[in-house]
């Protein structure tokens, strides 16, 4: 198998797989399995051995009786448990932007910024072995939190996937060679400030996919691609998710939903010099002044910032997630040379 691609487990458990195990009011634990080990509960523990060797959905039960459903946890499933360096892209986010995109295997995608890594992995995995995936940070703790969630989930170190540290303005163009890139995804403050330098890189015919928290920003974004005169009309949509409480005559909507995460925003890349038919449409303002641009800074739009000392432990948590998928990888592949020798 490529080290590039995603692994596709199955088969009985083993040494170093990650294992989701649900106890019987619901609740949810992700482990690593190590021989030797034990998972300890409010109720009881549950030694790894007795589920190394195990096929994938039985049912264990701890010491006291306690019985835990044991499955490999989905991508869906880690990224939302995974270390986080900064607020990743919900699920149900990630689809959208894949679908709106249209990410296929062997796209060559630029993505802005890498946060933990989570859309990072649903990006990987769309565009396949065969697919580069450029991804750009402006933290170095991010960058690294989100190399290490990669490696956990992978058991290795992607080689179709590079992370660079720095401003995206300034190091796309010394990465990329002009219309070279097939689609670009933007998840940072400002993108508007990014857009020459994205046009530069993009195809035409090349989709451009802004992720972005606030209508204010949403306005600004839309104003800036449709006066640029590079891009189709732009398109903003916003994805809202309600589960349903199904249980015999007991149908109704969950009490809880999630609800806003963000907007997205896409618009396709114009080839040059092509002028786009004007729409029909109602003027709106698309100068700003200072007192606006000052509307978009991290503090007035509530950007949350985590401590060093919180970046520090999940840096580690991260980073030692990693090794031991890693050495996982390693022992899977002695095996495998063994078998064929």
């Amino acid at each position: 198998m490529s080290a590039s691609e995603l692994p596709q487990s199955s088969g009985p458990f083993r040494a170093g797989d990650r294992v989701q195990l649900t106890g019987p009011k619901g609740k949810l634990n992700t482990i690593t399995l190590e021989p030797g080990k034990v998972f300890h509960t409010h109720r009881g523990i549950l030694e790894h051995d007795a589920i190394i060797g195990i096929p994938d959905g039985s049912v264990v039960t701890n010491n006291v009786g306690v019985e835990h459903l044991a499955l490999r946890p989905l991508l869906n499933d880690f990224v939302m448990s995974m270390p986080r360096g900064a607020a990743i892209i919900y699920p149900k986010d990630a689809a959208q932007i894949l679908a709106l995109a249209d990410i296929f295997p062997g796209a060559s995608v630029v993505e802005a910024g890498v946060g933990s890594g989570a859309l990072s992995l649903w990006l990987l995995r769309a565009i396949g072995p065969a697919g580069t995936l450029r991804s750009f940070e402006r933290r170095d703790e991010f960058a690294e939190v989100a190399r290490a969630n990669a490696a956990t989930f992978l058991g290795r170190d992607p080689e179709n996937w590079s992370v660079t540290v720095g401003d995206l303005q300034e190091a796309l163009p010394t990465a990329v060679e002009e219309q070279s890139v097939d689609r670009v995804v933007l998840d940072m403050l400002a993108p508007w400030e990014c857009l020459d330098v994205v046009t530069a890189a993009l195809k035409p015919g090349g989709v451009l996919l802004c992720y972005i928290a606030t209508v204010t920003q949403l306005s600004r974004v839309a104003e800036a691609i449709r006066a640029s005169g590079d891009y189709t009309h732009p398109q903003s949509s916003e994805t809202m998710v309600r589960g349903w409480h199904v249980e015999g005559l007991a149908v109704r909507p969950d009490h809880r939903m999630i609800g806003h995460t963000g907007f997205l925003i896409t618009a396709r890349r114009l080839a040059p010099g092509t002028v786009l038919p004007e729409l029909k449409r109602r003027p709106s303002k698309s100068d700003y002044s200072d007192d606006d641009v000052e509307a978009w800074t991290p503090g007035a739009l509530g950007e949350r910032q985590s401590s060093p000392k919180s970046l520090r432990k999940r840096v580690r948590a991260a980073a030692s997630s990693a090794e031991l998928s890693k050495a996982r990888g390693l022992d899977a592949s002695s095996e495998d040379d063994s078998a064929i020798n």
